[in-house]
């Protein structure tokens, strides 16, 4: 688990911070552009030392400011990658990741890095040969040949143009699935926290306003400014069951003895994918559908009922299928229709399922 609770003062900005995090898998930090992302894990790096406060990385100390104590950066194990990959440019890449391994090389760490980022065609150019997407791949490189307890990204991606961005991205993604430490990752997009993170912090004006797995946080009141109508969705890990002998579905379960079909998957049976519904592509029904082409009608509770927030003529409906939660949007005609309540038992009917893209390759 790592622990952080500290404050720090950054001219008009209060930062002030208590939360728990996973200690494997990655951890993205969003929020409006000075909210403090930035600030929290250069503090967390030891660039920056709190105010008041102590930071846990697992069993390991790196700050109390009550018992005077502060790591320096070099010895809290944090492999750090910012906006700009910051290579040396007198260095071929070679030299730029032996670089990261601190003078004690390990060449199976080596191998395994430079087949997980697919650099080795890059070893002998330098920083000024290569795209931004390279550079950005050697500088992920650099830091995990530290062998790092944990990981900072910040905004990695925010310097790059449209298509280096979709270059690089499959890497972080290979990353996510296999690095086994805690990542925390600065980000402003949506899409990149949808297709890597596991866990979500959100920072408003210095202050943590939610903390939790991404599912849990996205559809969370907090994440509403954020997404239009037509983007409000629910985010699930769902298991794959099976796929289907004649047609091009893939089955997940949604919950225990509860199928979900979705387009067909290159995943084995067992694993788990990441799926978004849109709360505009699920529909309700008291009494369960006969002969309708829509493929998935779930048995579901009503949580939840509210008014939305800014448009008058749709009610939000919070679902739950087993430990599934999902979210639907519905006039007030068919509310009073309805006459739903919270508690109710009825039908979600689920016409679109999207995938995210690295359950499609």
């Amino acid at each position: 688990m790592l622990e952080l609770r500290f404050n720090k003062q950054l001219g008009q900005l209060q930062l002030d911070v208590d939360v728990k995090l996973p200690e494997s898998g990655i951890t993205a930090l969003f929020g409006r552009s000075g909210a403090g992302k930035t600030s929290f894990i250069q503090v967390v790096s030891g660039l920056t030392p709190p105010d008041h406060g102590k930071l846990m990385l697992g069993n390991r100390l790196l700050c109390d400011t009550r018992e005077g104590i502060h790591l320096p950066p070099e010895h809290r194990r944090i492999g750090y990658v910012f906006q700009d990959a910051r290579l040396f440019p007198h260095y071929r890449v070679i030299g730029n990741l032996r670089y990261g391994c601190q003078g004690k090389p390990d060449d199976a760490l080596f191998d395994e890095v430079i087949h997980l980022l697919d650099i080795a065609h890059l070893l002998n150019r330098y920083p000024s040969a290569l795209s931004g997407g390279e550079k950005q791949r050697v500088a992920i490189g650099r830091a995990l040949f530290s062998q790092p307890e944990m990981l900072l990204m910040d905004e990695p991606l925010a310097s790059l143009d449209l298509p280096r961005k979709q270059e690089l991205m499959p890497y972080l993604e290979s990353l996510a699935k296999s690095v086994k430490i805690p990542v925390l990752y600065v980000t402003h997009s949506l899409d990149e926290i949808l297709r890597l993170a596991d866990h979500m912090v959100v920072l408003e004006q210095g202050k943590v306003v939610a903390n939790g797995e991404l599912a849990e946080v996205w559809s969370s009141s907090v994440m509403r400014p954020w997404l239009s109508t037509k983007e409000q969705s629910a985010v699930l890990q769902l298991k794959v069951t099976q796929h289907h002998p004649v047609y091009s579905l893939t089955q997940l379960e949604i919950a225990p003895g509860v199928p979900l079909w979705v387009s067909r998957v290159r995943r084995p049976e067992g694993e788990l994918i990441r799926v978004r519904i849109h709360a505009n592509d699920v529909s309700l029904a008291r009494v369960k559908p006969e002969q309708t082409s829509i493929r998935n009608v779930l048995p579901a509770i009503v949580d939840h009922i509210e008014q939305h927030q800014y448009q008058t003529d749709i009610v939000i409906i919070r679902l739950s299928i087993g430990h599934s939660r999902l979210t639907a949007h519905i006039t007030p005609w068919a509310l009073d229709e309805l006459q739903l309540q919270v508690g109710d038992s009825l039908y979600a009917q689920i016409k679109g399922v999207s995938l995210s893209q690295q359950d499609l390759a």
